[in-house]
């Protein structure tokens, strides 16, 4: 039973990955037709993680009360009809208005089945399912690179990823008796959950590392998948469908590493497997602040994708190891909510500073957010490894 349910739920899965690479692709074709400087994504891509960020931070009540099943399908909803209004855009002001509603569809959703995975499957279910997040988010550059081609009708790409959510949010709704039945073999839920007050949880070392690491992890993520696009345009002169495909293959790279980490997940421990990824993306970063060719730089994407793919599935699996399930919910609610501030803000300041200096800063930017990514994952390392002591020690 719960064999069929990950597979409904990896499903599901695809459509939150679906909406997270659109805008970026699509966005060096709307602003010239716009008439909008490079920096108005900022006004979107901000108010979108502000709708994770609130989703997410009270994500743990909303799932206590309604239960996951309910929430997912709800917010996969409000998610598809959200696209449906980013299609029909005929200015900014409609990005805006449908913006909010986006990110908090997807914010619910990822805290949700982050944590139900995490308690009840093993590390290589978890990293399986980000695998489908990334067919997810591989698939819309993909299919915004084709839309591009027909005379860069960019409203066409919106289109045809809402298609592909009416499908996704009708399994949603059907996998409802399957939650139910599911739930009455559910041994683990034995234990009850505690919900946790952000206060509560800022009062723990631990988890303040904790929110730093996932800050950075997902600000250099979604840094690549915004603006990789358009720094490949506008400083390595690519066109707007060439380089939708170079990060399509971005995106491809980051399933692909997530994957791999599913394969090698039962040999190798989840920290060790993180920090194999940060090598190869250290390696990465560097290349891409280089002089060299453009297809060098193109590969070099697609191992920062494969490099830090495996990351935010095996920090989201060892939170209910390093904190206990009960109060597990809270605090990946509380780390979503910490991801999507670091899509609320580091790409808008890449975005602001981009208008200033020049999409050219972009290797740089980026080698900055992997630094402070890797320092803050030793310290949180360190936390945990006494958290766990002094409560295998009790």
């Amino acid at each position: 039973m719960f064999t069929v349910l990950f597979m409904f739920i990896s499903i599901i899965y695809i459509g939150l990955g679906l909406p997270d690479s659109l805008f970026g692709s699509a966005w060096p074709a709307i602003y010239p037709e716009m008439n909008l400087p490079v920096s108005s994504a900022n006004f979107v891509t901000s108010l979108i993680s502000l709708g994770t960020v609130i989703a997410s931070f009270f994500s743990a009540k909303l799932i206590n009360r309604f239960g996951t099943q309910y929430v997912t399908a709800v917010s996969t909803a409000v998610s598809t009809l959200s696209l449906l209004g980013f299609s029909l855009s005929g200015s900014i002001w409609w990005f805006v208005l449908f913006s909010l509603p986006l990110g908090m569809g997807a914010g619910a959703i990822d805290a949700a089945l982050n944590n139900f995975v995490a308690v009840r499957y093993s590390s290589m279910h978890m990293s399986f399912l980000h695998c489908f997040y990334g067919i997810g988010v591989a698939l819309s550059p993909f299919i915004m690179s084709f839309a591009l081609a027909q005379n860069n009708d960019w409203r066409l790409g919106y289109r045809l990823v809402f298609y592909v959510m009416v499908f996704i949010s009708l399994v949603a709704t059907f996998s409802l008796p399957l939650w139910k039945k599911a739930q009455k073999k559910d041994i683990v839920s034995e234990f009850t959950p505690k919900t946790l007050s952000l206060f509560q949880m800022a009062k723990m070392p631990a988890v303040r590392s904790a929110w730093v690491v996932f800050f950075f992890t997902v600000a250099l993520e979604f840094t690549c998948g915004i603006w990789g696009c358009t720094y490949l345009v506008s400083s390595e002169g690519l066109s707007e469908s060439t380089a939708s495909l170079v990060l399509t293959f971005y995106y491809v790279g980051m399933t692909a590493g997530r994957f791999v980490s599913g394969l090698i997940s039962k040999k190798i421990y989840a920290e060790k497997i993180i920090y194999m990824g940060y090598t190869l993306v250290g390696i990465a970063v560097i290349t891409i602040a280089l002089p060299i060719p453009v297809i060098i730089k193109a590969v070099a994407l697609f191992a920062i994708g494969f490099g830090n793919g495996p990351t935010f599935p095996n920090l989201t699996y060892i939170t209910p190891i390093n904190f206990g399930k009960e109060q597990s919910q809270s605090i990946i609610g509380s780390q979503m909510g910490m991801c999507n501030l670091g899509i609320l803000l580091a790409p808008p300041v890449f975005g602001f500073l981009a208008q200033s200096i020049g999409t050219s800063i972009f290797p740089y930017y980026v080698i900055v957010l992997y630094l402070i990514m890797l320092i803050s994952t030793i310290v949180y390392s360190r936390l945990t490894k006494r958290l766990r002591e002094q409560r295998n020690a009790q």
